[in-house]
């Protein structure tokens, strides 16, 4: 099943030709994008003359670069989402790496973790225990937090979890535990203490770097990241995988979880995506949740 949020402050204008122009709140950005290999539906004239800010990559890898900004480009605003009683803000940026500080088809994923911590809380009576793992800025933390829950936010780069008290902040919320370490060292250690959570949400990247310099291979440590995990989940638990490396498919982490996990209750698999002005749909990541 293919999903795509509501998202107010975000609108896809355009894609192709390797880039995507996007709107985040008032200023639009114009981004390297590998998976758009269509053409673009709008002339170059008019890409220049949208974008507030253009990301130039300057190395092979299309990770590093500089922003050219037009002058009315702030290096700081922000955007805000909202469902239901959850009302979200978060603190953008330009960073040397392209990202900005959100990843908005996130959202779709935002609903389901406010959702089922909302049922677990009316169901049981009692806050739900959520771990979010390789969490940056924080967007699924925010929603774990708004929906009542009890939230551990571990990521291994100290100014980013900064970043997510910011947004944490402005979104009127607070009692999130943080947690600057390696993510793989942070569960192994919390399955040998025998801890468990109600809600785990995993948003590991094809690699990085843990506080201490810890390696991570997506395709390396996943199954190891997966079977901690299931160590920890509660018996009636939810999880939410995304996989952004290219050439990993629902399929495959429906295949990882299954077989660390076992067969859930429930389980909802697919792409996360956007429709540029011109009907073209450009996917952004692979998702995988369930609930045992």
């Amino acid at each position: 099943m293919n999903l795509t949020p509501d998202f107010k402050d975000y609108e896809l204008i355009d894609s192709g030709e390797g880039e995507k122009l996007e709107r985040f709140g008032r200023y639009t950005l114009r981004r390297p994008e590998p998976q758009a290999v269509w053409r673009k539906s709008l002339d170059e004239r008019e890409w220049v003359r949208l974008a507030d800010a253009s990301f130039l990559r300057t190395d092979r890898s299309e990770e590093r670069g500089e922003w050219r900004n037009k002058p009315q480009m702030k290096e700081r605003w922000s955007v805000c989402y909202d469902y239901k009683s959850m009302h979200l803000s978060m603190r953008l940026a330009c960073t040397a790496f392209k990202h900005i500080g959100i990843f908005p088809e996130q959202a779709a994923n935002w609903n389901f973790i406010y959702d089922t911590c909302r049922t677990k809380i009316e169901r049981d009576g009692m806050r739900p225990k959520v771990l979010n793992l390789f969490a940056y800025t924080g967007g699924a933390t925010l929603a774990a937090a708004a929906s009542g829950a009890d939230v551990t936010h571990v990521d291994s780069v100290k100014q980013v979890v900064t970043w997510s008290r910011e947004n944490m902040v402005s979104s009127g919320l607070d009692g999130v535990r943080w947690i600057v370490e390696d993510a793989l060292k942070f569960v192994q250690r919390e399955v040998r203490r025998g801890n468990h959570y109600d809600g785990i949400i995993l948003d590991p990247p094809a690699y990085g770097r843990g506080a201490n310099g810890e390696k991570w291979v997506l395709e390396q440590n996943i199954a190891d990241m997966l079977e901690a995990c299931a160590a920890l989940l509660a018996e009636d638990g939810f999880l939410v995988l995304n996989l952004y490396s290219m050439g990993l498919s629902s399929t495959i982490a429906r295949t990882l979880v299954r077989q660390m996990f076992g067969a859930p209750s429930h389980e909802e698999s697919g792409e996360l995506y956007f429709t540029d002005r011109s009907g073209k749909e450009l996917p952004f990541g692979t998702y995988y949740r369930m609930c045992r």
